[in-house]
C-alpha cells in the first residue's frame, strides 16, 4: 500500500522510542534529541490511563522507567502527570507529542486492546493520520485499528500475519492484505528462527509492504539490512544508525 507515511527516501531511519539507549525514552528530551540530530520518524508506544487518555510509555507499569508499582491502566491521567521518568520527565500524553513534532512521522505501538479506540481519535483529533502508522504484535488490536481508522491511517502487520505470510512465502502463495497495511516491521530472527531471509524480503516487496526491522544496534548489522534491501531499521543506538546512514550519503534520512 502507498501511504503517506512512506513517503521519504529509503531506508527509513527510526528512533526506536525516541533512542532508548539514551536512558529518558518515550519522552520529549528524547524525542527532541532525535528530531534535532536529522530524524524523521520515530518508533514509540502507548497505553491507555483509566480515565482512557492515550500516554506515551513501553511499559504497562511504571517500575522500569520511574520505580513505582504502579499500573498505567490504574491511574487517571491526573494522577500520572506527576509521575517522573528517570525523576525528571512527565510522561507526555499522544496528542501532545504529535502537535509538540508536526515535522516527525510516528510510528505508535498501541500496547494494549483499552487504548486502540483512544488512540486512534487521538489521531484524528491532531490531524496526523498522514504522519502516523499504528503497530502491534496483536493482530486483533490492528484490526480493530483498521476498523476505527480505516485507509487513512497507515498499519503494519500482526505477528500472527507475519507468520503466515512467512509460511507462504516458501511456496511463493499470495495473500491478501488488510487495505491500510503498509508494512511488516520483523525481527532478523525469532529465538531460533531466522525471520527476515532475502526470499521472505523479495515475498514482501511483491505483496506492495514496505519491510522495516527491528531492533538493530550494531553498526555491521545496520549495513548487511542495508544491502540486503530493507526499507527501515529500528535503532536504539541512534548516533550509530545516523552515523553508517551518513557514511553512505544516506543522511539526513
Amino acid at each position: 500500500m502507498d501511504h503517506p507515511f512512506l513517503d521519504a527516501p529509503r531506508p527509513l531511519a527510526f528512533a526506536h522510542r525516541g533512542g532508548a539507549a539514551t536512558g529518558d525514552e518515550n519522552t520529549a528530551g528524547a524525542f527532541g534529541r532525535a528530531a534535532g540530530m536529522g530524524y524523521r520518524y520515530i518508533e514509540t508506544d502507548v497505553h491507555a490511563t483509566a480515565d482512557r487518555v492515550p500516554v506515551v510509555i513501553h511499559d504497562a507499569d511504571l517500575d522500569r522507567v520511574a520505580g513505582q508499582r504502579a499500573r498505567v491502566a490504574d491511574l487517571t491521567w491526573a494522577d500520572l502527570s506527576t509521575v517522573r521518568v528517570g525523576g525528571a520527565s512527565v510522561v507526555p500524553r499522544l496528542d501532545e507529542v504529535l502537535d509538540a513534532w508536526p515535522e516527525i512521522r510516528f510510528n505508535v505501538d498501541v500496547k494494549s486492546d483499552e487504548v486502540v479506540e483512544p488512540a486512534v481519535a487521538s489521531v484524528r483529533h491532531t490531524g496526523a493520520e498522514d504522519r502516523v502508522l499504528l503497530a502491534s504484535f496483536s493482530d486483533t488490536r490492528l484490526t480493530r485499528a483498521r476498523a476505527l481508522g480505516g485507509t487513512r491511517i497507515a498499519t503494519s502487520l500482526g505477528m500472527g500475519s507475519v507468520a503466515r505470510l512467512r509460511i507462504a512465502s516458501t511456496a511463493g502463495l499470495p495473500l491478501r492484505l488488510p487495505p491500510s497495511a503498509a508494512a511488516a516491521q520483523i525481527p532478523v530472527r525469532h529465538g531460533r528462527v531466522t525471520v527476515l531471509t532475502q526470499r521472505f524480503l523479495a515475498y514482501l516487496h511483491r505483496l506492495g509492504l514496505a519491510v522495516h526491522v527491528w531492533t538493530i544496534d550494531d553498526p555491521i548489522e545496520m549495513e548487511r539490512l542495508i544491502d540486503m534491501g530493507v526499507d527501515g531499521i529500528m535503532t536504539d543506538r541512534i548516533e550509530v544508525l545516523r552515523d553508517v546512514y551518513a557514511a553512505r550519503g544516506l543522511w539526513p534520512a
